[in-house]
């Protein structure tokens, strides 16, 4: 995700100066309050999955998003995962990996090369067609060349069963009606087109606009049904994933984002829909629902309504070294394990936040770190 007018518009700033401004406005309770000292965010650090490991009984699954691996570290960083591969292992990879053709079919080949069954999501990055669009009418055209290339590497983008969990890749797009709390008001906010470069990245084809594509890609998991319906019957334990987030309580508030429009381009209802038509509208039995999803960059691990929602971004180069947990160290995630999801993970700044802060979307007072990049609009007295 890019939003040209401020590349850190996704995360926080990581430097004295921000932190100072964010420890003192806002309170941050729970267990692990008892790390953090007033003026520092310093926090533990995630320990690091355990590739590889030969102990672990059936299968393990690995979860990455926004790899991004356009950026010279990002491929090094792919490059450096253990290429021993394990019968056992399966990773998903919830889009963003390349925004080149050519890029995107090295990195997923190198995944193959490391983990035994890999799936994949499209990304917004994925089709793009700024730098290769002569090559495409379009960016369905792209994606339709991307799914033809993760079928010759051996990449999964459809619903399966690997062992006794079920696997269901869910395609996906963002809609402004995602958005349903209340705007920011009063500052000078780049519109929506300014900010994101989709709308000129992306080329739909005609009679087909940015508006439509939610519709459109949620379209593309009817014509598997089928196959869901029979994972459903099979498994108890079941992951779906997408690129996209499927419900707004997975952003921060707008207040605190350094682009606070940024809800209306990131999710979709008929993504949430989706998900609980497949989960139920409670979730599965015994805490087994599960779905992973990118897009913010934002590490996160919250139940809502009886579903875990997890995202866990290698993200860019400059967001990781601002953010409190990095990511080079302990990504991929390793969800489940040992017939079993495994502990959520922490820290994640975010979702720990709310998770002891109740959300207050009616409160639209920019936060420090977002006011001062704002000036305010302003009014006359008639």
């Amino acid at each position: 995700m890019v939003v040209r007018f401020n590349p850190s518009c996704l995360t926080l700033y990581h430097n004295p100066h921000h932190t100072a401004y964010f420890s003192k406005q806002v309170k941050v309770r729970g267990s692990y309050g008892k790390h953090m000292k007033k003026g520092d965010l310093g926090r533990p650090q995630i320990v690091p999955s355990v590739l590889r490991n030969s102990n672990s009984e059936g299968v393990s699954v690995f979860v990455v998003s926004d790899l991004h691996t356009d950026y010279a570290e990002n491929l090094k960083w792919v490059e450096c995962l253990p290429s021993v591969k394990n019968r056992n292992d399966v990773l998903l990879v919830a889009g963003d990996v390349a925004e080149t053709y050519s890029m995107f079919v090295v990195t997923m080949s190198l995944l193959k090369e490391r983990f035994e069954h890999v799936f994949y999501v499209p990304g917004n990055h994925d089709l793009w067609c700024r730098r290769e669009g002569q090559n495409y009418v379009d960016s369905l055209e792209k994606l339709n060349k991307l799914l033809d290339a993760c079928k010759r590497i051996g990449v999964e983008t459809n619903p399966m069963v690997i062992d006794e969990i079920g696997i269901i890749p869910l395609f996906s797009w963002y809609h402004e009606s995602f958005d349903k709390e209340k705007d920011i008001t009063g500052f000078r906010i780049p519109s929506l087109e300014m900010a994101c470069k989709d709308f000129y990245a992306c080329k739909w084809p005609e009679g087909l606009s940015s508006g439509d594509m939610a519709l459109y890609f949620d379209a593309m998991n009817d014509e598997r049904m089928e196959v869901i319906k029979d994972v459903q019957m099979t498994c108890d334990h079941i992951i779906t994933f997408s690129h996209f987030v499927p419900r707004q309580e997975l952003c921060p508030e707008k207040r605190m984002l350094f682009y606070p429009k940024l809800p209306k381009i990131i999710g979709s209802d008929y993504l949430e829909d989706r998900i609980r038509s497949i989960h139920g509208a409670e979730g599965r039995k015994d805490a087994s629902s599960c779905h992973v999803f990118g897009h913010t960059h934002f590490c996160w691990d919250a139940v809502i309504d009886g579903i875990r929602y997890v995202q866990a971004p290698l993200a860019y180069p400059r967001e990781r070294k601002r953010r409190m947990n990095g990511g080079e160290n302990w990504l991929p995630f390793c969800l489940y394990a040992d017939n079993k999801f495994a502990d959520r993970l922490n820290p994640c700044y975010w979702s720990d936040y709310y998770s002891a802060n109740p959300r207050t979307p009616q409160n639209t007072k920019l936060a420090p770190w977002v006011a001062r990049f704002y000036k305010q609009t302003e009014t006359v007295d008639v």
